[in-house]
C-alpha cells in the first residue's frame, strides 16, 4: 500500500517545501537535471513484491552503492522505495508506480493518481507508460498526458516506449526524454532486436528529445555500443540490481 502520509510530510523530512500536487522540477532546476545525467548511467533500483530483495531500505542500500560506484541517477519504484532512497542519495530520481488494473495492459504510472505520487515524492523525473495501449478506463495517452501536463506544467516527464512511432508521438505530445523502456515488451515489438540499437539511432535522429537507453542490456560493451547511437543516457538494472536473475545467467551458462 501507498502510504500518503509519508508522501504529503516528505518536504519536512528532506529539508524542502514539496508538497502534495506541486511539481518541483522547473526553469533552470529542470535543465540542471538533465545536464547533470547527461552521458551518465542511470541505475534502476527496483525489487517487486515476491522477490528477495523486496525492502525499501535493502533498494535505498543499492542506490547508495550505485551512487557510490559512479551512477548519475536512479530510477525507483513506489513511492516507499523512493522517500528511502532520497534520504541517502543526493542523485536525480526517475520514479514510477508499477500498478495492474483489470482493463488494461499498462502498468508503469498508469493514472494521474501515480503521477501525483510521484510529484508528492519530489521525484525530478517521472516516468510512465508511453505506448499506444489503453490506459485504465479505456483512456488514450494523448488525452491522459494532456491532462498530467495541464497539472504539471514543470515537471520532467520521460516516455517509456516500445515503437519508433511512439517515441515521436511521445516528443510531440511533449514529454521530455524519450526511453526505450518497453521495446520487446508488446506486442508490436517483441520480435525486435535487444538491445535495438536502431531504434536508439533513429530516436536521437528524429525526435528532438534527449532520448534514454533502456531495457535488455546485460553489458559494458552493449553500453557502449548503445553510447555509440548518440543517447543521452543510458538506465541499467537487471544487470546491476538483481542478483537472482544474474544468477540464473550464469547457471544457464554452466548448463548449455
Amino acid at each position: 500500500m501507498e502510504n500518503t502520509k509519508n508522501e504529503q510530510t516528505l518536504g519536512e523530512k528532506n529539508g524542502r517545501k514539496n508538497v502534495v500536487g506541486e511539481d518541483q522540477c522547473s526553469g533552470l532546476n529542470a535543465m540542471g537535471v538533465l545536464e547533470q545525467i547527461k552521458g551518465g548511467l542511470i541505475v534502476s533500483c527496483q525489487a517487486l513484491e515476491g522477490e528477495p530483495l523486496h525492502s525499501s531500505i535493502i533498494m535505498a542500500k543499492m542506490a547508495y552503492a550505485a551512487m557510490l560506484g559512479g551512477a548519475r541517477g536512479i530510477r525507483a519504484n513506489s513511492s516507499s522505495d523512493i522517500l528511502e532512497i532520497k534520504k541517502v542519495v543526493d542523485l536525480p530520481v526517475i520514479g514510477i508506480i508499477k500498478k495492474e488494473y483489470p482493463d488494461s495492459l499498462v502498468y508503469i504510472t498508469p493514472t494521474i493518481e501515480e503521477v501525483a505520487r510521484l510529484v508528492a515524492c519530489g521525484c525530478e523525473i517521472i516516468a510512465m507508460d508511453a505506448t499506444n495501449r489503453k490506459r485504465p478506463n479505456n483512456e488514450a495517452l494523448v488525452s491522459f498526458f494532456e491532462e498530467v501536463r495541464r497539472r504539471y506544467p514543470h515537471q520532467l516527464f520521460m516516455a517509456d516506449c516500445a515503437t519508433y512511432e511512439e517515441g515521436r508521438q511521445a516528443a510531440q505530445l511533449g514529454f521530455d526524454l524519450i526511453g526505450t523502456t518497453l521495446n520487446g515488451y508488446t506486442e508490436e515489438s517483441v520480435n525486435d532486436p535487444k538491445p535495438n540499437y536502431c531504434l536508439l539511432s533513429d530516436l536521437v535522429r528524429d525526435s528532438g528529445k534527449p532520448v534514454i537507453a533502456e531495457g535488455n542490456i546485460w553489458s559494458p560493451k552493449q553500453l557502449q555500443l548503445a553510447r555509440g547511437c548518440g543517447i543521452h543516457a543510458a538506465v541499467v538494472g537487471s544487470a546491476i540490481t538483481r542478483p537472482m536473475e544474474i544468477t540464473k545467467r550464469f547457471v544457464k551458462a554452466m548448463e548449455d
